[in-house]
């Protein structure tokens, strides 16, 4: 079976936004052009990996010598997006995800992949992404990129409070710790 690939090569949007509250949040990376959306659900860790990684590809490529592109040290004032989410439709789960970089169009690629059922999974074939049943590919251009990079690392940082004294999140109905033995 072929694999259906959701592509966005200049997407008008692409964030990573929430639904639900902190403590039960459910991630999502969200992409649209024009009236397409699609949306894929996230483990909050991806996302906080994803916007790092980017934001590390980006600083490498200022760094190159003789860099033939122009790359934003910070997030361009008007590619800032605080909206929330579109109508959320989850298209799949993330399992794996990549990043890469394409010189020829000067933007930041993400490939997702559906999160595998180990249990469904023959234990003799080889883990190949190339027969997921989808994926989706979103480019994206490198000020955008800093502007989702920026939005994700908000997102994830607006969840609840951290405990000064375990390092565990707070609940909003309460927390109770023990300090560590000493």
């Amino acid at each position: 079976m072929p694999t259906t690939v959701h592509e966005f090569a200049w997407p008008d949007r692409v964030v990573v936004g929430t639904i639900g509250d902190p403590g039960q949040r459910t991630f999502y990376l969200q992409v649209r052009t024009g009236k397409q959306i699609v949306s894929i659900a996230m483990e909050k860790q991806q996302s906080a990996q994803l916007a790092e990684k980017i934001d590390e590809v980006l600083d490498q490529l200022i760094t190159l010598d003789g860099n033939p592109f122009s790359i934003p040290t910070s997030t361009p004032i008007e590619l800032v997006d605080n909206d929330q989410l579109d109508t959320v439709e989850e298209q799949f789960r993330t399992g794996v995800m990549s990043l890469g970089w394409d010189p020829t169009t000067a933007q930041i690629v993400i490939e997702a992949y559906p999160l595998v059922d180990d249990e469904n999974e023959d234990p003799l074939l080889e883990d190949d992404d190339t027969d997921a049943p989808e994926m989706l590919r979103v480019r994206m251009p490198v000020g955008t990129a800093r502007a989702f990079a920026k939005r994700t690392r908000e997102v994830v940082g607006a969840g609840r409070p951290i405990c000064e004294i375990c390092g565990y999140p707070i609940d909003a109905d309460g927390h109770t710790c023990t300090l560590p033995e000493v």
